[in-house]
């Protein structure tokens, strides 16, 4: 048996698992807190082949084939096959001045299969899977990470920018503010995807390491913060419904977007979100993590997204600021760029 047919069984094995109702999902009994509440506590992985957005081409197909799955799996296999390739490995001395590349795929990871279900989106509404329109006058921004294009500040994207000439000209997470992947709320990209929910009879604490951020989110019913205070990550209130952990939050700043799509792109403001964040164990190995953004001065319409994380093991440190020279470098390289260009030191 070929390598290639031993992932594809493989994978068609596992999507029939997956056709099943989500584990747990009606009769599943999760551990429970001294205090009776849900156990939410560990660490919790998010890595998904499955993208935000329904792909265009797959109209109103809301779930993938076993076939799909298996394709997908197999492609997924193969990548990860390929970073540990002797070729992948590079020997050279690296160009001094020039192109000295990027991550290749050892580095980052884009997980190994879709999610619970095989749906074509983590977007569940609308049914179309795809992000609502924008509000009149409202404008997608999208930079590159390849060049700088025109724009304005504040930069909301997370990677990217418009240019060198400050460091406010670049991304959040290039200027360690925030993860690219860590939201909230979360969209899945790049690597050190994951995060570790710590939890008492009146708190929450969900830590991203991905630029080592913990959001302490209190239970307590306490008013939220005036509406003149805000705050990179909001402002966040929690309550149990049910089983079900359910955080509201306001009070973002203007200098983040509404929403991230992706690393490089970003709609709205911070400023006019409330989003509404649903966390609940339906499996020993999943938690499911749902969130509604709620912005009518951004999106036409509400939208929900359902991303079950699965069981980690450990939390990766992910150092931004210490030891981490991106950002001077990037800025010292275009004065030299300039000078050498005929500019003013």
């Amino acid at each position: 048996m070929s390598r290639r047919t031993f992932f594809v069984l493989a994978a068609v094995m596992a999507v029939m698992a997956l056709a099943a109702p989500p584990v747990g999902a009606q009769d599943y009994e999760p551990p429970r807190t001294t205090d009776g509440k849900p156990d939410l506590q560990g660490v919790w992985d998010f890595r998904t082949l499955t993208p935000l957005q329904r792909p265009e081409g797959r109209g109103d197909q809301a779930v993938l084939s076993a076939e799909e799955v298996a394709e997908l799996d197999a492609q997924s296999a193969e990548r990860e096959r390929a970073a540990f390739a002797p070729s992948e490995v590079r020997d050279e001395p690296l160009p001094a001045g020039g192109d000295v590349g990027a991550y290749n795929s050892y580095w980052v990871d884009q997980g190994a299969s879709v999610v619970d279900g095989a749906r074509t989106a983590l977007i569940v509404e609308p049914s179309s899977g795809r992000l609502p329109d924008l509000a009149p006058g409202v404008e997608m921004v999208t930079l590159s990470l390849g060049a700088d294009l025109p724009g304005e500040r504040p930069i909301r994207v997370r990677a990217a920018g418009i240019g060198a000439d400050h460091w406010e000209d670049r991304g959040l997470a290039e200027r360690c503010l925030l993860g690219f992947n860590s939201g909230p709320p979360i969209v899945p990209a790049g690597y050190n995807q994951n995060i570790q929910v710590f939890q008492t009879s009146d708190h929450v604490v969900v830590l991203h390491e991905m630029v080592h951020d913990a959001r302490i989110i209190p239970l307590d019913r306490r008013p939220p913060l005036p509406g003149h205070m805000r705050q990179w990550m909001g402002d966040s209130r929690g309550y149990w419904d049910g089983d079900v952990l359910v955080v509201e939050s306001r009070n973002f700043t203007e200098k983040t977007a509404s929403f991230n799509p992706s690393v490089v792109t970003a709609a709205g403001t911070g400023e006019t979100l409330h989003l509404v964040e649903r966390f609940s164990r339906v499996a020993d190995d999943t938690l499911l993590y749902e969130y509604t953004v709620n912005d009518p001065a951004t999106f036409s319409t509400p939208f929900t997204v359902a991303l079950p994380m699965k069981r980690g093991d450990a939390m990766f440190e992910y150092a931004c600021h210490e030891g981490n020279y991106g950002l001077p470098n990037m800025l010292a390289g275009a004065r030299v760029a300039e000078v050498e260009a005929g500019g003013q030191e």
